[in-house]
């Protein structure tokens, strides 16, 4: 019943129809009711009357759009517009009665105008209440899903036929069929059209209606060329509803091969990163794999989330060995079991466990298996955490570095690549501090010009779904039923996939030329409370009435905005229009040394007095975080 409904491609005659009979029988009423209480009109006069009228309601009816709807698609606007088309056609019909006839009765028309225009709305009420009913009933059988489409273009057409194909497929599994019912596109021209039987029925700042009026029950984005920025604004007034979202790829992200053929089976859940307002950054893997081919390749930190990425970057272009290093035996454990799944013995894989604090284990390791290629991963990141162990962080960010770097001088490393955070420009923290140490230890060293070894730094945002973000503490705290906590309403962040973040520490190693720090253009900036509200809709849920968002206050050593070049710094083009060169800072070769060293000695002897002013010392943009949060939210 409901295929029928809704293939039926007659219901403007239908309505027609209908209308002419409504404004006859309105005109019959209308006379009886007048001859009641005063005269009825001759029967010449009363045909010629309901002739006329049938005839001027129909043209200004069909003028006033009030056949372009599907029924069950009418809202108050559309009444409205019956009513004004009854009333031109009304005004218009006894305007023709008076020339012919030489009167007209003021009161008739009065009734007669009242009667039709109740009677044509009635109808239409009725019958999208019975239309609803019946489609409803269809829709508990077949449990098809009520579908809202957002975009009318070419992927819109495919998606729909092929939707159409699945339905007539003996195979289809009908539990998992899409059940579409409007389409919103920002073309004025398309509104009020159909596509593949589909009606076009408005904007898409009118989602949140739409989803409400039409009881949808999930939405499909389907604009894979979309511009960033316009993709954001749809998706961000898309998660406003309950209604759960789906998305077709960016359309250099479309795969068609013998597992994804049709654009319906690459339809998948919005993801976080959807959210983020810009395409996901791609690069030249030819680059990459003329780099890493043949290679020895170690990494540290390799356990971690950008490590064990990176570690599975690497394995695909066919390196001589890989070698993971990391004091964390579970994670290293994690990632050496995955790729010995995915590769066998086609990977000579090298899984150790040591820390990067220790010097000669880390030179014994280099000493034996000699890597052509160091990424050196391995950080203390949680910037509270190291607030309250601050020697922690300087021993094995600062003096782990150190160690590392050296070694890779002295055995001839041919590139050096550290992976750096935007919380090391004018660091708050000791962390970000200590991170900054780090970027000056290797910029030093690559100042001496010893050996053949190029240095190299990137420097990026925060990673989406790495140990420690946001995203995976908000899931946890949605999914038990708790507050989505975040510290400060104005705190905004850079954020970047983890894939992203390793291919840009892949694309660095492959195009540096020793000394660089290469910074990724990020977008936009993103407010946390806005990221914590979009997750929070994606489950369906209303921020602040099923899941409440508390503020609790900035953690100690936190900025309210990050950045990610320092004011000295300046910024160059490469290839890859969305990766910058800084200038790299000249370090004070001759009081560098001495100052670094006064950092180790206070650090090893756990002096934090010493310590933190040794920090302040080598890293002179280091401030505290009131103060450096006072001047932000004075400009905001």
């Amino acid at each position: 019943m409901k295929k029928i409904l809704e293939k039926f491609r007659y219901r403007k005659v239908i309505l027609a129809a209908a209308d002419a009979f409504i404004i006859g029988v309105s005109a019959l009423i209308s006379n009886f009711l007048l001859a009641a209480v005063h005269f009825n009109i001759s029967n010449r006069y009363l045909t010629i009357s309901i002739v006329m009228s049938v005839i001027c309601c129909g043209f200004s009816l069909l003028a006033f759009g009030a056949y372009n709807k599907l029924w069950r698609y009418f809202n108050l606007r559309d009444y409205l517009s019956c009513v004004g088309g009854v009333l031109l056609g009304m005004t218009i019909s006894c305007l023709f009665f008076a020339v012919m006839t030489g009167d007209i009765d003021i009161t008739y028309a009065a009734i007669h105008f009242t009667a039709a225009t109740l009677g044509i709305c009635a109808f239409r009420f009725l019958f999208k209440r019975a239309f609803i009913d019946l489609t409803n009933a269809g829709h508990q059988e077949s449990q098809h899903k009520r579908t809202m489409i957002i975009g009318g273009g070419q992927a819109c057409r495919m998606l729909l036929k092929e939707i159409e194909n699945a339905r007539n497929s003996q195979n289809f599994n009908p539990s998992a069929e899409f059940a579409p019912m409007c389409i919103l596109d920002d073309d004025p021209r398309k509104i009020g059209t159909e596509i593949g039987g589909v009606p076009v029925v408005g904007t898409t700042a009118e989602a949140e209606k739409f989803v409400a009026e039409q009881q949808i029950e999930q939405i499909i984005f389907a604009i894979p060329s979309c511009l960033e920025d316009e993709r954001q604004r749809i998706l961000n007034l898309c998660s406003k509803t309950e209604a759960p979202i789906k998305v077709i790829p960016f359309i250099g992200n479309l795969i068609f091969d013998d597992e994804r053929a049709t654009l319906l089976g690459q339809v998948r859940d919005i993801r976080v990163e959807d959210l983020l307002g810009r395409e996901p950054i791609r690069f030249d893997n030819a680059d990459i794999k003329n780099f890493i081919s043949g290679k020895v390749c170690m990494v540290t930190g390799g356990g971690g989330s950008i490590g064990s990425e990176l570690v599975r970057q690497i394995a695909k272009y066919s390196p001589k060995q890989v070698i993971i290093v990391d004091i964390y035996e579970n994670n290293a454990y994690d990632i050496q079991q995955e790729l010995v799944m995915e590769y066998g013995d086609e990977l000579n894989l090298v899984t150790l466990i040591a820390s990067v604090r220790d010097y000669y284990r880390m030179n014994q390791i280099f000493s034996r298996f000699k890597p052509d290629i160091v990424f050196h991963a391995a950080a203390h990141k949680h910037v509270p955490l190291m607030e309250d162990s601050p020697m922690e962080a300087i021993k094995n960010n600062v003096i782990g570095t150190f160690n590392t770097a050296t070694l890779a001088q002295f055995h001839d490393v041919e590139k050096f690549v550290i992976i750096s955070t935007d919380k090391a420009v004018n660091p708050t923290n000791v962390m970000g501090a200590s991170k900054r140490c780090c970027e000056m230890i290797v910029q030093y060293l690559s100042q001496q010009k010893e050996g053949k070894t190029q240095f190299v730094t990137t420097r990026f945002g925060n990673v989406l779904g790495s140990n420690g973000s946001v995203i995976p503490i908000f899931k946890r705290q949605i999914e038990q039923g708790k507050p989505v906590t975040v510290t400060h309403p104005d705190i905004i962040r850079y954020f970047m996939t983890i894939p992203e973040a390793v291919s840009l520490v892949m694309e660095a190693a492959a195009i540096a030329k020793g000394g660089e720090i290469f910074v990724l253009d990020m977008g936009q900036p993103v407010r946390i409370v806005a990221l914590a509200e979009n997750l929070i809709r994606m489950y369906g849920k209303i921020p602040y009435k099923d899941v409440e968002i508390k503020f609790t206050g900035l953690r100690p050593g936190e900025k309210i905005k990050e950045e990610l070049l320092m004011n000295e710094e300046g910024l160059k083009k490469t290839e890859n229009k969305l990766i910058f060169i800084g200038r790299q800072i000249e370090i004070d070769e001759q009081n560098f040394p001495n100052r670094l060293r006064k950092l180790r000695n206070a650090a090893e002897k756990n002096d934090e007095t010493v310590a933190i002013q040794a920090m302040h010392e080598m890293v002179p943009t280091f401030i505290t975080p009131e103060e450096f949060n006072q001047k932000v939210l004075e400009t905001v």
